[in-house]
């Protein structure tokens, strides 16, 4: 019998990068193990070079396969797993579904920096730096677009859960923590998102956690 794939996260509390792929596996039921490599502590390093050739979480590892950085593992998944439900049937949708993946992936920098990933924390207000609040605009932007256009099957994007769905959701929970207004269309997703049952075995484990990242705790404090 085949060991289950395994993939190796960084804290459930702050590692955004590893809630994309563990949530994807979970949503479309991929059996897996998973293992908690906790982010900046002495053993981090010496723990993450014996999966990681980058040195970074996540990183999947399925048999002899090793594969690393969120949007891959979820490509691959998709290949080895979920077939065609990662993304939205119709050619349109699935062209917007992966434009706006790649770039969560590569883009908002300042969202990233200003409203790092810290799902204990909840603010009643935060006053978000310009950069960071035309990022978060551009996202609720995309949000609307998407549920508008395509997104009337269903409570996400693209109607039912997708890869671009698996990729906000981090967005989803940073709105959350630092009390980044939102308009109704973009409440309702996010009430979606966080009412799935992987997000919310994701968020009960990441409030259990011990670890703190004092770095990440002083940011909006």
């Amino acid at each position: 019998m085949n060991p289950l794939p395994k993939l190796y996260i960084g804290n459930r509390n702050y590692s955004s990068w590893s809630l994309r792929p563990w949530l994807f596996l979970r949503t479309f039921g991929v059996a897996f193990e998973d293992e908690v490599i906790a982010l900046d502590t002495p053993e981090f390093r010496h723990q993450i070079a014996r999966v990681s050739p980058t040195l970074r979480v996540p990183v999947l590892i399925d048999g002899d396969t090793s594969i690393w950085d969120s949007l891959a593992i979820c490509l691959y998944a998709a290949d080895r797993w979920v077939g065609s439900r990662a993304l939205p049937p119709e050619m349109r949708a699935r062209a917007m579904a992966l434009s706006i993946t790649a770039e969560m992936h590569s883009g908002f920098s300042a969202l990233r920096t200003h409203c790092p990933m810290n799902i204990r924390r909840r603010r009643s207000s935060y006053e978000l730096p310009d950069a960071a609040r035309a990022d978060a605009d551009r996202v609720q932007g995309l949000w609307r677009e998407c549920r508008q256009k395509f997104g009337a099957g269903g409570d996400f994007l693209f109607g039912a859960f997708s890869l671009a769905d698996a990729f906000y959701a981090p967005v989803v929970t940073r709105f959350l923590s630092y009390a980044v207004p939102m308009d109704s269309v973009s409440a309702r997703y996010a009430e979606a998102i966080m009412d799935l049952p992987g997000m919310r075995e994701w968020c009960t484990a990441a409030v259990a956690e011990t670890w703190v990242i004092e770095a990440t705790e002083r940011i909006g404090a």
